[in-house]
């Protein structure tokens, strides 16, 4: 990949926690921000180690940028499957793209950075989603990278082959079922309950999450299954 006249080429990696809007529903806002804060150093203790550095922090979502894009990768599911299936921990999804940027006072623009973000949206929780020219600039080995089609992103003229990094031999959701009400990773023998729907059995992390699913079970079974 040809870089341009004052721009460098890099993998840019967004993080986010994609049941923030439910957390926040269910626990208030004090809780969520304080698993932000969580998130936040968790992630931050995984990056050298990755060759990666952290832009800034946007809400709930974490800006990433590394110059090894395998080394991106290996990030991306360190933080889905390490950071964010940990008992009473919000699922976390991630998405990167590879190629030029310009870098501001210690900020990076263009398009690169807008289709990285645009990528890391469209992924959904314990997901990690990059694009064909991050998987050609960072072959690895121990991962599968499954071909997930060719997506359009809003304001990218043409679709962009898109692939889900997985860790051979283990599962993408780490095995940790989820509470319905408040999206969280819940480790069963940690729950604060079971509850039965329609044969299906649901651990949560509160008795205020079991307290809602049993008034309103179809809402959350609904919206979640």
């Amino acid at each position: 990949m040809a870089q341009r006249s004052g721009s460098v080429v890099q993998t840019f990696l967004f993080a986010d926690l994609s049941g923030f809007t439910a957390l926040t529903e269910a626990h208030g806002d004090e809780q969520a921000a304080d698993l932000v804060g969580g998130f936040c150093v968790a992630v931050r203790r995984l990056l050298a180690a990755h060759q990666a550095q952290e832009v800034k922090t946007i809400g709930d979502a974490l800006m990433l940028r590394s110059a090894d894009a395998a080394a991106a990768i290996r990030l991306g599911l360190c933080i889905v499957h390490d950071v964010g299936a940990q008992h009473g921990f919000p699922l976390v999804r991630a998405g990167m793209h590879t190629g030029p940027a310009v870098e501001r006072e210690g900020d990076w623009f263009g398009a690169t950075v807008n289709l990285a973000a645009r990528v890391s949206a469209a992924a959904s929780g314990g997901e990690a989603l990059l694009t064909a020219a991050t998987r050609a600039a960072g072959r690895l080995v121990g991962t599968e990278l499954r071909e997930r089609g060719r997506w359009t992103f809003r304001n990218v003229t043409e679709p962009v082959p898109v692939y889900a990094a997985v860790r051979q031999g283990t599962r993408s959701s780490a095995g940790l079922p989820i509470d319905p009400v408040c999206r969280m990773a819940v480790d069963p023998w940690h729950s604060a309950g079971r509850l039965t729907h329609q044969g299906v059995e649901y651990c949560f992390c509160s008795l205020g999450c079991a307290g809602a699913f049993a008034q309103h079970p179809a809402r959350y079974t609904a919206a979640n299954g």
